[in-house]
């Protein structure tokens, strides 16, 4: 049998350890690296090609809706499976929006965690028991019109820049994680504002709560 290759991504260590621990028996199965921002998944996921990935949505520089968008980009073969300590209807339809085809919440892990990367290594989808079966049928129905997408108005450079302006980057550091010069970032900045009418820093931040582009 082919050895299915993950990659674990969390920004807490005692996650990650835990996660490994459940994962190392399986026969067949190897841990190929670990990721604590979503800017790393992205990365580690270009150079490793992981069959899985095992995705925290709290992450730091890029958070894990977005990873999972652009991991899924640059790599459509790979799987992603959302591990999180966060349940909603609402959450659950954006994680299948942006691609995962695994939900599973943290404190059912120990249940559900194996079974879940064995759906997704046939390329099946699979659900945490507390996520009702209509979330899927309603995702399949609604997939090709892009209904309720909170991200239709910003591009994904755009996203990013929202981002890391929200959790308190200053423009210049924003430019630095990007690659882009300061100038490039103040015209992204004020785009942005006046594409999503907002006044202020504040008014951005609560953008990125509201959107899940952060965490509150």
């Amino acid at each position: 049998m082919t050895t299915l290759r993950i990659l674990i991504v969390d920004d807490h260590a005692v996650v990650r350890r835990g996660v490994r621990s459940l994962l190392k028996s399986q026969p067949d199965w190897e841990i190929v690296g670990e990721a604590t921002t979503g800017r790393e998944a992205v990365e580690m996921t270009r150079a490793l090609q992981p069959d899985v990935v095992v995705m925290d949505l709290s992450l730091p520089e890029l958070n894990g809706l977005e990873a999972t968008r652009q991991i899924l980009k640059e790599a459509p073969r790979t799987e992603v499976l959302v591990l999180t300590m966060h349940h909603s209807e609402e959450l659950a339809r954006d994680v299948l929006g942006a691609g995962a085809r695994g939900y599973v919440l943290k404190s059912d892990a120990d249940q559900n965690l194996i079974a879940a990367i064995d759906h997704l290594r046939q390329h099946k989808p699979f659900l945490t028991s507390t996520v009702a079966e209509f979330v899927l049928d309603d995702y399949l129905q609604r997939r090709d019109t892009q209904r309720g997408d909170p991200y239709a108005a910003v591009t994904a450079r755009e996203r990013e820049i929202i981002q890391l302006l929200a959790e308190g980057r200053s423009n210049k550091e924003t430019a630095s994680e990007l690659h882009v010069s300061v100038k490039t970032i103040e015209a992204h900045r004020a785009n942005l504002m006046r594409k999503l009418r907002l006044r202020s820093i504040s008014d951005l931040v609560r953008y990125a709560v509201r959107n899940k582009i952060i965490q509150a």
